[in-house]
């Protein structure tokens, strides 16, 4: 199993607990070349959409960026997993999917925030690396060229997310709230589908036990019935 299937599976469960009664529409921004929670969606009932410039061939999904795609009426559920940090314009996007919802229909996120990536979080992430492979990860990018910057790790991460253009995991979230009633709020482990022989329940120990940052968000908001 890939790092990507591992994190759609221990994602599933807050995904499919906020979900409204199927059959209903659902569309996923950010699904990926996977096509992310799309094929779990239709297997659990719902006419689901996949939303992503790398997003597979077929009828399920739009090879585009959500600013770009019409998914046609509104639909009943926003499905976001670790896609918000990476767009250009946040505030845009959060007004289509607003846009994009029924009345009373949910958005479902789920989110990094970078800023609790502290020295502790990278250097226990580090030590638990894999092996290199063909591709090594963004992880071993992020240690690499750390070392090789020869700054303290939050001026290096300050310069590469500043780099890269990647939201705040707060600007988020208080551009979700802005948007819509929140419903539920989460910090939990982010990291461990790209190490080797750690699990979610590993990681959450090492957030428990104050050794390490809780990096992942959970969140789920209804937009207002008016």
């Amino acid at each position: 199993m890939t790092a990507k299937e591992r994190w759609l599976a221990a994602l599933w469960p807050f995904v499919r607990g906020w979900l409204p009664t199927a059959p209903g529409r659902v569309a996923e921004i950010g699904c990926g070349p996977l096509g992310g929670f799309v094929p779990r969606l239709e297997l659990a009932g719902y006419e689901a959409t996949g939303i992503d410039p790398e997003a597979p061939p077929g009828p399920s999904y739009r090879q585009a960026k959500f600013e770009d795609c019409d998914i046609g009426r509104p639909v009943d559920a926003i499905v976001a997993c670790t896609s918000l940090h990476h767009v250009a314009g946040l505030g845009e996007v959060l007004d289509l999917m607003h846009a994009a919802l029924v009345p009373g229909g949910v958005a479902v996120i789920m989110e990094w925030a970078r800023e609790r990536f502290d020295e502790a979080t990278a250097r226990w992430c580090f030590a638990r690396l894999p092996e290199p492979g063909g591709d090594p990860g963004w992880l071993y990018r992020r240690q690499a060229e750390w070392r090789e910057s020869g700054l303290p790790w939050d001026e290096n991460l300050r310069t590469w997310t500043e780099a890269e253009g990647l939201h705040a995991g707060a600007d988020i979230l208080n551009g979700l709230d802005a948007r819509f009633a929140r419903a539920a709020l989460g910090y939990g482990p982010y990291f461990f589908p790209d190490l080797a022989g750690t699990s979610k329940a590993d990681e959450q120990a090492a957030i428990d036990g104050g050794l390490i940052k809780a990096n992942g968000i959970q969140y789920a908001g209804r937009r207002g019935r008016s």
